[in-house]
Parts: C-alpha cells; structure tokens; sequence
C-alpha cells in the first residue's frame, strides 16, 4: 500500500506507542487531532486530513472510546525504518 510520508510519520510514532487524541466542538465535529508521542511530545504531521485518511484506510483504531492506536492491519502496512528516522542512510 502506498502511504504518504506524513501519514507514515504518524504511523511511525503511533507503532511506537503514541496515540491520537481529538479535540472536538459542541456539535461533536473534530477540530483538531493531536499525535502525541509515548514520550508526550506532540507530532505536528498529524493534522485532522491525516488522522481521517488513516482512519479510512482502517490503519488507525480506538478501542472502548480511548485514543485513537495503531490496528493489526497499520502495523502490517508499515514500512520498517530505523529508530523511525524519516530519510537518511540506515546502519
């Protein structure tokens, strides 16, 4: 499957046990998705157009009403990369 960098960046970090958490308005509408990293830094990659094509695509899942993780079929799908270093030249 072909994924977009930022859509694998945010896989990456989720793969690591980072979560999406959504910021959503009165009307229950989403704003905002914040990846936050297993470290709680926050990745600037996951926008709400990210967060959605991961969602579509079944990569991405919440369970019980938690945050949003990555599923089976995202790790699956998943490029391997060193220490999740985007580019570069691998050991």
């Amino acid at each position: 499957m072909n994924i977009p960098k930022p859509q694998q960046r945010t896989l990456h970090a989720l793969a690591q046990g980072g979560r999406i958490v959504l910021e959503r308005n009165d009307v229950g509408g989403i704003v905002e998705a914040h990846c936050v990293t297993r470290d709680g830094w926050t990745l600037t990659d996951c926008t709400v157009e990210v967060f959605r094509a991961l969602k579509r695509r079944r990569l991405i899942a919440s369970r019980g009403g938690g945050p949003y993780q990555i599923s089976r079929e995202g790790l699956a799908n998943l490029r391997s990369q060193l220490d999740n270093r985007v580019g570069g030249k691998g050991w």
